[in-house]
């Protein structure tokens, strides 16, 4: 008769059961630092960074060649005169393109299902969102330190006089402003949920205050006796406005541009003073609509 095989001895082991710890969640900085990364390398990917990179250098290369340095309008001439000319077309550029591409992101991501598989991730909300938000801010801001680079070795190829300090203040108002549009943008889209309404909407934001800037709203103010200064107030709240008038007061510090409204703007500001307003003012509009943003996102529905 053969014998079965005996099954192994098995010992009772009485010490208590310690399970593994779970793999601890990234620090709030490493988590950032990760999104970060990641927002970087798909906008190296993405077509709409390459496009207004192109537009950005590719216009202070134009300027360049159009030799609009060498002539003199207004008193301005040489590098001051190029830079004048930029920072104006800049103005109408830069917004379009920052609230157009953001308040799609979001929604978008949404939409494809990119956001729910990021949410599998250990990334806290907070990381995902605000590291997107400054890796938008760094990615917008370096193709304007380009032009601006590219414009100062051509004033120190062509011989003119450098205006270092007057590049530094306008890389703080383009910053100031990009800040601003960009907390546009997000807070668009946050609120929207679908890309077709946070496109529509961001173009209407656009429009709004690029009507603002127009002289007939203003017009029509006083004509419904408005104060002067209660117009020039709601005139300046407009982000593209305040912009507008800080990068003309560096080049015309009495504002002879803008006619009798220089008196109240100057008498309240002063040009330093203004210059810090058009910079601390929409930096802080932006951060504070980009909170605002990231509130709605958290309670709403994320997927």
């Amino acid at each position: 008769m053969s014998q079965e095989p005996l099954l192994p001895e098995t010992r009772f082991d009485p010490s208590p059961v310690t399970a593994k710890p779970l793999p601890a969640r990234p620090a709030t900085r490493a988590g950032l630092g990760l999104m970060m990364r990641l927002e970087f390398a798909e906008s190296m990917r993405a077509r709409w960074f390459h496009f207004y990179a192109l537009v950005v250098i590719g216009l202070m290369a134009m300027l360049i060649t159009t030799g609009i340095s060498e002539s003199r309008v207004l008193g301005f001439t040489g590098l001051s005169r190029l830079l004048v000319t930029y920072i104006q077309i800049m103005m109408a550029v830069l917004p379009l393109f920052i609230i157009v591409t953001t308040a799609r992101s979001m929604v978008g991501d949404r939409e494809a299902g990119n956001l729910e598989y990021m949410l599998a991730f250990p990334v806290g909300l907070a990381a995902w969102y605000w590291g997107r938000f400054l890796t938008r801010l760094v990615l917008v801001l370096a193709p304007v330190g380009m032009a601006l680079a590219l414009a100062s070795l051509y004033g120190l190829a062509r011989g003119h006089a450098i205006p270092w300090s007057h590049i530094a203040l306008y890389s703080g108002l383009v910053a100031a402003l990009a800040a601003c549009f960009l907390g546009i943008g997000f807070l668009i889209s946050a609120l929207s949920r679908s890309t077709e309404v946070a496109l529509g909407a961001s173009l209407l934001v656009w429009l709004a205050l690029v009507a603002l800037l127009d002289l007939m709203f203003l017009s029509v103010l006083i004509q419904g006796q408005v104060a002067p200064d209660a117009v020039i107030a709601i005139a300046l709240a407009n982000p593209l406005q305040s912009f507008r008038t800080a990068s003309m007061i560096l080049f015309d510090p009495q504002l002879i541009l803008l006619g009798p409204s220089s008196y109240v703007i100057l008498d309240h500001f002063g040009v330093m003073g203004y210059v810090a307003w058009a910079m601390a003012y929409p930096a802080a509009l932006g951060g504070v609509l980009a909170a605002i943003g990231y509130w709605r996102f958290t309670r709403g529905d994320l997927v």
